[in-house]
């Protein structure tokens, strides 16, 4: 590898690195990136639904914290 492909390379990942920011958010900024869509579990009540669904069709308890058994009457 010749050294001017060597020095472009070692420029581009060096431009490539600076790109990337670790500049701490100011307070009243955090607000634009806290979208609903980012969260963990954007619709808990879908979410607590889903799992008892799955949890009745598979006859089985536990993991979830779901109490009863698989026919769902519980």
């Amino acid at each position: 590898m010749s050294p001017l492909i060597r020095g472009l390379v070692a420029i581009v990942l060096l431009g490539a690195l600076s790109a990337c920011s670790t500049t701490p958010l100011k307070p009243w900024e955090r607000g634009n990136l806290a979208e609903p869509t980012m969260a963990w579990d954007p619709d808990p009540l879908a979410s607590q639904l889903d799992s008892h669904v799955y949890f009745s069709k598979e006859a089985s308890t536990g993991g979830a914290s779901v109490g009863g058994g698989g026919c769902g009457c519980n």
